[in-house]
């Protein structure tokens, strides 16, 4: 952190420094501070989480962070100190949000099909989604709008969905 600066801000120029992105979305997590967390210094760390609508499309910066790389979550490599524990603490917050609120909205392209929209629920949550049971609770729930036009490909047209706000809500739960 800078001198005045406000936490947030220095989350999210740091967020901006590793991979350049500039508009994910930013959640503060959990302050870590158990002192034996680091054996040379007690080092109290507040962690955030970010979410990219397509992290393949994202850089380490070489000049901030030459050895950065993306890895699966599933297939973290070994991580210094108690970095293991925040990206599982990471994880739990995100499968726990997907359940109450729209915050697939910050993973997804503006338009997308309903089956993406049940890949990312699957990825999240660890597991299949039972297709028509998952429609039907998402389309209850009132967060997409159906947009014009169709995405084509080898299979037949899909129709295009669009979240209904692009920020964080709180749904009702069925």
């Amino acid at each position: 952190m800078r001198t005045g600066e406000m936490l947030d801000d220095a989350a999210r120029r740091e967020l901006v420094a590793a991979t350049g992105l500039a508009d994910a979305y930013l959640e503060q997590l959990f302050t870590f501070g158990d002192p034996s967390r680091d054996p040379v210094a007690h080092v109290v760390s507040v962690a955030y989480m970010a979410l990219a609508r397509d992290p393949r499309a994202v850089a380490p910066r070489a000049d901030e962070y030459p050895r950065g790389r993306w890895f699966e979550v599933s297939a973290l490599p070994p991580l210094a100190y108690d970095h293991g524990l925040m990206a599982e603490y990471a994880l739990r917050r995100l499968k726990g949000k997907i359940e109450y609120t729209n915050i697939a909205y910050a993973m997804l392209p503006r338009e997308f099909t309903f089956a993406e929209l049940e890949e990312l629920y699957a990825a999240i949550l660890g597991r299949p989604v039972d297709r028509r049971n998952f429609r039907r609770r998402i389309m209850s729930m009132g967060l997409l709008a159906r947009c014009p036009g169709e995405r084509r490909g080898a299979h037949r047209p899909a129709a295009l969905y669009t979240f209904k706000r692009r920020s964080l809500q709180t749904v009702e739960m069925l």
